[in-house]
């Protein structure tokens, strides 16, 4: 018996320095520094909800209005002739393979930043992006428009960084996932995004709202790593609950045997 005891304090000193791990890794590289064009990642802060802008159909809202759920941002200009149409593309694509509901699970919100864009245009650009979602879900991936005051707000809030370049504008590629209270949960990189990967990330973003067990048993098996920008198992948590529950099982064996002799 105490094998097993000594066994199991070693199991959950195992489970307990895996978490630490994983702690460290979700933790680290968060600061970083300032930069012209770019992300600066501002994770855990809440975004100005109060901000407004005028949607594809020219009315007047606000983030507040919009973000009752978690929402995945992006942030482009319409007249881009380079990144913003294969992200846009991108989140499409991602959306279409999804096993969520947009409306039900998620919003979308994607804001320009140039102010020479305006509802008509979005209205425009959203139809191009739209076609792979079913038509009672579309409206829920909404096309925002503002004046440079709540735009400068909004991409500071995020830290994303893009500046001007003659016409056009140089910028990241990137998508953020808020949670309904507005919380900066989340930055995915790049113009194509895994399933999973944005799942997860939706998943995160539910804390605030009621989640199905089986989104609660991925989150605590998977953990993002700022590293390679994806979401990973955690082999050691799940290793040592697995150990734990065996150690356990033993215990119980041998005790159930002792009583019948």
């Amino acid at each position: 018996m105490k094998i097993l005891k000594f066994a199991a304090i070693g199991a959950l000193l195992y489970l307990f320095s895996g978490s630490l791990q994983a702690q460290e890794i979700k933790t680290a590289g968060y600061r970083q520094p300032e930069v012209e064009v770019g992300v600066v990642e501002h994770l855990g802060d809440t975004i100005p909800l109060d901000l407004w802008f005028y949607n594809e159909n020219s009315e007047q809202v606000t983030l507040r209005s919009l973000i009752d759920r978690p929402t995945i941002m992006s942030f482009v200009y319409f007249d881009c002739p380079n990144l913003c149409s294969p992200l846009m593309d991108g989140i499409a694509e991602v959306v279409s393979k999804m096993d969520m509901s947009l409306g039900t699970d998620y919003k979308i919100i994607t804001i320009s930043f140039n102010t020479s864009d305006t509802p008509e245009k979005a209205r425009e650009k959203k139809v191009n992006f739209v076609q792979r979602i079913s038509k009672e879900n579309q409206k829920d991936w909404i096309y925002l428009t503002g004046t440079q005051e709540n735009i400068s707000a909004i991409t500071a809030a995020a830290g994303y960084k893009y500046t001007p370049q003659g016409l056009d504008f140089a910028h990241p590629s990137v998508i953020m996932v808020v949670s309904p209270a507005g919380k900066i949960t989340r930055y995915l990189y790049g113009l194509t995004y895994l399933p999973f990967d944005v799942k997860m990330a939706v998943i995160e973003a539910q804390k605030g709202i009621a989640r199905p067990t089986a989104n609660r048993i991925l989150e605590y098996c998977f953990a993002y790593n700022p590293a390679s920008k994806t979401y990973t198992l955690q082999v050691t948590r799940i290793v040592g609950i697995i150990t734990i529950f065996f150690l356990v099982l033993i215990m119980i064996i041998l005790l159930v045997r002792r009583r019948k002799k």
